[in-house]
């Protein structure tokens, strides 16, 4: 959704250009020059994300929830929302993808919203991956039915099931779950599928990485067979449409993601980095360049800890957030991170699905995602609705192949950022002892190498040939012309052979006094 007046924010300066870089992020002190013809202080066409040429009344929406939208300031769709809200409207079944950061939840929210029955308890659900994701969707769709009498509650693991109980009580018309929480509810006797008539999977893909996929079916086969299925993402494999089509009736896929699949309004770099330098590199880069608010992803719990208090003790406002931390602990960050009060969020995997929060200028990437289609959903918590973001990827030696990988997915290339004002530190002892053993370990495995070419050994001169060892015969001269150079050599023959040549070599003379 646009906002109404739509937003202008300040552009950057041109920087000069360079053959590879067509964008440089705000702030850099050494810019880089982009492509002939491409201009990084030109604003972003609207068209590009929104349908300018509708407007939300025009998508046969009620009165009541168009004055939720124009209460949150919104007129123009984006083109996620135009395409699919009619299509949910009009009862289809819907296969749904968009970039990240195009609106997905009010594109599916506001036809739940419009379609609910007032006084149906549970008659929408909502299936999300994450318990964040589900008090983000819960929020919106809150936000959206404003001017209307629908009611929303989210129910997820790590709060106590007596409180979700009692909101449940009053009979919420649209249920936003998490898979396990919903199933246990069902199981307690506490929530009932019967009155279910829409079912949404939000982010799916995720849903299935997590080890949701037996939950999903579990939870589509108790829902009745007539209800209509959405299924939104960011990323669509074969794998999750043949899924999704297989509950449901003739779903029409609806696809806004050409091009790249990254929004166009972020502007990506990568930094190579020896992996003993992320840390100082981070700290250098959130002090030089002062971002409003930055979001670090780290791929392990441990590595998430320690950056954050490596951050702290250098005087940067960090603040860590896994699921190891109890949700009580989450819930706290998350409030700080939406009134503004916290600068730096160093996160696991956890917050890259329902982190939606304005003025998420900055997205790091500390560890580079195994799974690229995590990269997409990271870098989306920054740009979102239109704004503009920036997101820098730490790559290592090691993860060529990774960043190749994202590239690849996303159908654009990651220029390289240089940073001539960071200075690398120096390589730390245990990693030279490594690389020094590593050297040592490759030499000896060559020496014991018993597939190595074997040598011809040398003729003695003929004149010193013993005759005693040829009674009666002919002293050779010379090799034969057809020999097989001897036996293959065994592990034990080579042992031999390595310590009667070190045994043969003089030792070492003794040091100077």
């Amino acid at each position: 959704m646009t906002p109404h007046p739509p937003s202008n924010p300040a552009q950057p300066a041109n920087p000069p250009a360079d053959d590879r870089l067509h964008e440089i992020p705000t702030g850099i002190p050494h810019p880089i020059h982009p492509p002939p013809g491409s201009d990084p202080g030109e604003p972003v066409k609207p068209s590009e994300i929104f349908a300018t040429d509708t407007t939300f009344a025009d998508l046969g929406l009620r009165n009541s929830i168009l004055k939720g939208i124009e209460t949150l300031g919104f007129k123009h769709p984006t083109t996620i929302q135009a395409k699919l809200i009619p299509a949910i409207l009009s009862g289809k079944d819907v296969l749904g993808q968009a970039k990240t950061g195009t609106g997905k939840t009010a594109a599916f929210g506001l036809p739940l919203l419009h379609m609910a029955t007032r006084g149906v308890g549970a008659q929408a659900l909502i299936l999300v991956p994450t318990r964040e994701l589900a008090m983000q969707v819960a929020t919106d769709m809150t936000n959206f039915a404003s001017a209307t009498p629908i009611k929303t509650s989210a129910v997820f693991g790590g709060e106590r099931v007596q409180a979700q109980a009692q909101r449940l009580k009053q009979g919420p018309e649209i249920i936003v779950a998490t898979p396990g929480r919903i199933m246990d509810l069902v199981e307690r006797r506490i929530l009932s599928y019967e009155n279910v008539k829409f079912v949404v999977l939000d982010e799916v893909d995720r849903m299935l990485d997590i080890g949701f996929r037996d939950d999903i079916r579990r939870i589509l086969k108790g829902c009745p067979a007539d209800r209509q299925t959405v299924v939104v993402s960011a990323t669509i494999s074969p794998e999750i449409e043949q899924l999704a089509r297989s509950y449901a009736r003739n779903a029409e896929k609806i696809v806004a993601s050409s091009g790249a699949l990254t929004v166009s309004l972020v502007r990506q770099f990568h930094l190579t980095v020896q992996p003993w330098d992320k840390r100082r590199l981070l700290a250098h880069l959130l002090t030089h360049e002062e971002p409003e608010l930055t979001v670090v992803f780290c791929r392990m719990k441990k590595t998430v800890d320690d950056v954050a208090e490596y951050l702290s003790k250098k005087g940067i406002d960090a603040h860590p957030m896994h699921g190891d931390m109890y949700q009580t602990q989450r819930n706290k960050v998350m409030a700080k991170l939406r009134e503004g009060s916290l600068g730096v969020l160093i996160a696991s995997d956890l917050a890259s699905r329902g982190l939606d929060v304005e003025g998420i200028s900055h997205v790091i990437n500390y560890d580079l995602p195994e799974d690229p289609d995590v990269y997409v959903h990271r870098v989306g918590r920054t740009a979102r609705a239109g704004r503009k973001g920036v997101a820098w990827s730490f790559v290592t030696p090691a993860d060529g192949q990774l960043l190749t990988q994202i590239e690849l997915l996303i159908n654009l290339e990651i220029p390289k950022l240089d940073y001539p004002d960071f200075e690398p530190g120096p390589v730390p002892r245990h990693v030279q002892e490594a690389m020094a053993a590593d050297a040592k370990r490759v030499e000896v495995a060559q020496q014991y190498n018993r597939f190595a070419a074997t040598t011809a050994p040398k003729l003695p001169a003929a004149s010193k040939a013993d005759d005693t060892k040829f009674p009666g015969g002919i002293v050779p001269t010379k090799l034969p012309p057809k020999r097989m150079f001897g036996k293959a050599k065994t592990s034990r023959s080579v042992k031999a052979e390595v310590q009667s040549n070190q045994a043969a070599q003089p030792s070492d003379p003794p040091p100077k006094p």
